[in-house]
């Protein structure tokens, strides 16, 4: 079955106990079909992009970025009954905004605020101890707006598995640009699939606007798309990294050898390959483009009257 292993990057587990490094029962007693799990840094703080990832299937510990990650579920059950969260706070932020609060728009909500570079840049000094503060809005208006937002990100950020909505632009299914925006693969671009030139580096062209991945490229992605980074990962590389033909890593210290496990793996690039690649490409592009909104709308959210909660 298909689990999130870093942020943007879907790839393949056994489900099974005997195959599986340390899996957490809990995690996956809670797993459904309604169920969106955040991701975020534990025992360090974001350093460069959105704060915070999310994705509807099982997520590795480091999901993230790869270091000191959590992984938190919106539900505490597969039949999403009960939502992880403190027991009274839907409740009280609906008194305040004088309108029915659900779990989702909270998540949304956090999504809106945190998922998004404007965030950590912000916060940056204020994120030197781990673990992420998030500014509550006082105005109905601007949670409302918000969660408007957010539920777009988490669209983006689970390749259209979650808060679908044809009538609000967020159709189900993978994510797409416009026809004219989109990143595309011209017959002489394609990416070959025989065993002799799997790629093995993938680099990116500017003045061109290209994507090469070994013999084959991909036209009109923008730079904001190359640099895409999660605290340091960046994301493209780091996704390219797990599928390219030479993924040996070296042995520091007196860590043991990898896996014999690892070395069952294409020696060649599949089609799937090429289409997960576009996935990506489509749905970075598409978050690049509702940054600046998600930064006039914390810039709105941090000016105005924010919520105090008591423990």
């Amino acid at each position: 079955m298909r689990y999130g292993y870093r942020s943007f990057d879907r790839q393949w587990i056994i489900p099974d106990s005997r195959v599986i490094n340390q899996p957490d029962p809990q995690l996956w007693r809670s797993h459904g079909s309604q169920q969106v799990y955040l991701t975020t840094p534990s025992d360090r703080s974001p350093t460069k992009g959105p704060a915070l990832s999310f994705t509807t299937i099982i997520p590795d510990l480091h999901h993230y970025n790869g270091r000191g990650g959590r992984a938190c579920p919106l539900w505490r059950d597969a039949a999403a009954t009960t939502p992880n969260l403190p027991p009274k706070l839907l409740e009280f932020l609906a008194k305040k905004y004088k309108v029915a609060v659900t779990a989702e728009d909270f998540l949304a909500y956090i999504a809106a605020v945190a998922a998004n570079p404007a965030y950590t840049a912000r916060f940056q000094e204020d994120l030197a101890q781990p673990s992420l503060r998030i500014p509550v809005t006082a105005r109905p208006m601007l949670f409302a707006q918000a969660v408007k937002l957010g539920r777009r990100v988490i669209w983006l950020h689970t390749f259209g598995e979650r808060f679908a909505d044809a009538e609000a632009n967020r159709p189900a299914g993978p994510p797409r640009l416009p026809k004219e925006r989109a990143p595309r693969i011209p017959k002489k671009g394609a990416i070959p699939d025989d065993a002799e030139s799997m790629p093995d580096e993938i680099t990116y062209d500017e003045a061109k606007r290209r994507l090469l991945v070994g013999k084959g490229f991909i036209n009109n992605v923008p730079p904001a798309v190359w640099r895409y980074d999660v605290s340091g990962k960046q994301v493209l590389t780091q996704w390219f990294s797990y599928r390219k033909k030479n993924r040996e890593r070296p042995i520091i210290g007196d860590r043991r050898p990898p896996s014999k496990l690892g070395e069952i793996q294409p020696d060649h690039w599949p089609a799937e390959y090429t289409t997960e690649l576009l996935n990506v490409l489509h749905v970075l592009a598409l978050l690049v483009e509702l940054e600046p909104a998600q930064a006039k709308l914390l810039e709105k959210i941090c000016a105005g009257p924010i919520l105090e909660f008591r423990h």
